[in-house]
């Protein structure tokens, strides 16, 4: 609350008391909302009501503060009323911007009231009372702006705690009408559940600077983008690391381009899956997007937006359980032989072309094909026929996913989002970027 100001002489213009044009507060109050309907715009769009009601007697109160600051009265009990209705306005949706325009209108006014019938002589008293018009204005603007500002973040707080809840509750099963509609937002048919995963941004392990106020810095750009992207309060659960988006499917939103635009705003490439579920489903879709998140992650994936027709032999290869072990240690005789297993992942990537190969591994294309042929004589399955081929490539994956448990390091570099081109489905290696 802004402290009162007190005067000991009255301050004189024209020879009479400069608060004397405003003390007809009723009448003059009416005017002035009159006026401001009249020249401050948006004031036009506001309802009648709310005009006749709640902004004339404000501005009465405006007017009542006004004249009690310039004749040196204690002004607390209507500070108290000034900021009681600023909190009401703020609950209400009327614009700050309005009311600090129609205030600073109000103000004009009655600077021209007082001003009327000054003179030459009255020099001295218009350049004191200056001042004094300062220290009124800005009394009633912060106590306006800090009690508005303050409500609105009430009321924000619980609406965020109203979407959060229901945000929580989709993803465990238990979603309810009532909670929809205490957030008013819609339930709808079928969601995308996308799951992220963010990088860590370099300054987060700058020893000279605070790796935690750099990472809660990144979400919230982050969370600023997404309300960007979606509208305030999307429905999404976020860390620092990453964490899980529901768009509802009915929006025709972009996904791949909200991922990119996650990714500029936190500075570091974002990583993401999507699902497709009905809200029933949405915790198994949860599930699924993150599990094919990390295998995405395992087989070092360029960042960007994935999906599951696009992985998903890999994702049912990685998935845990005897068939992947049995597949992994195919790979095991050539744990002695790293040349040739190197090798092998490079043949792949290049898509079995024998001269990129040579070229890449700085051989003869007569020792790939030598490399090759014991590669299929140590595990049994030869790389030149397609079913020896589909097992090397299978046993590639989940060797990546089981002999690499910790999650890579990510790309640092956003640019690298669109560096690396399509390639085919089977090939992990393909994806490294």
């Amino acid at each position: 609350m802004a402290e009162a100001h007190t005067v000991e002489q009255p301050m004189l213009v024209a020879g009479r008391p400069f608060a004397t044009p405003l003390k007809d507060v009723r009448n003059l109050s009416r005017k002035m909302v009159g006026h401001f309907v009249e020249t401050v715009l948006p004031c036009r769009t506001m309802p009648t009501d709310v005009v006749s009601g709640d902004f004339t007697s404000a501005t009465r109160l405006c007017l009542e503060l006004a004249v009690a600051m310039y004749e040196g009265s204690d002004v607390p009990e209507k500070i108290r009323r000034l900021e009681d209705a600023a909190a009401g306005w703020a609950r209400e949706g009327i614009p700050l911007g309005t009311i600090h325009r129609a205030v600073h209108e109000g103000f004009r006014l009655g600077t021209d009231l007082v001003h009327a019938h000054a003179t030459a002589a009255d020099f001295d008293g218009v350049k004191n009372a200056a001042r004094r018009v300062f220290d009124v204005l800005e009394t009633i603007t912060v106590a306006i702006s800090d009690a508005y500002v303050k409500e609105l973040r009430a009321v924000a707080g619980e609406h965020h705690h109203a979407v959060h809840t229901l945000t929580t509750a989709l993803m465990s099963g238990h979603p309810t009408s009532t909670m929809a509609r205490e957030c008013g937002i819609d339930l709808v048919d079928s969601y995308h559940v996308v799951a992220l995963s963010i990088s860590p941004h370099p300054d987060e392990h700058n020893p000279a600077m605070d790796g935690k106020v750099v990472a809660r810095r990144k979400l919230r750009r982050v969370q600023a983008a997404l309300a960007a992207c979606l509208g305030e309060n999307p429905l999404s659960l976020l860390s620092v690391d990453g964490g899980t988006v529901l768009i509802p499917a009915t929006t025709s939103t972009d996904i791949e381009g909200v991922v990119e635009d996650l990714s500029a705003a936190a500075l570091v490439p974002v990583t993401a899956t999507i699902v497709h579920a009905a809200p029933h489903a949405i915790p198994d879709a949860v599930s699924q997007a993150h599990q094919l998140l990390d295998t995405v992650q395992h087989l070092r994936a360029r960042p960007g937006l994935h999906r599951m027709d696009t992985f998903a032999a890999e994702y049912q290869i990685t998935r845990p359980g005897p068939g992947r072990d049995a597949l992994g240690a195919v790979l095991t005789p050539l744990d002695g032989h790293p040349e040739l297993l190197e090798t092998l992942r490079v043949h792949l990537a290049n898509n079995l072309n024998r001269q990129r190969s040579a070229h890449n591994l700085h051989v003869h294309t007569n020792t790939i094909d030598y490399r090759l042929k014991r590669i299929g004589h140590l595990t049994g399955c030869d790389p030149m026929t397609a079913s020896g081929l589909w097992y090397l490539r299978s046993a590639l994956i989940a060797r990546t996913y089981t002999t690499n448990q910790s999650r890579p390091p990510a790309n640092t570099n956003p640019n690298n989002q669109s560096q690396s081109p399509r390639r085919p489905a089977g090939d992990p290696s393909a994806r490294a970027d």
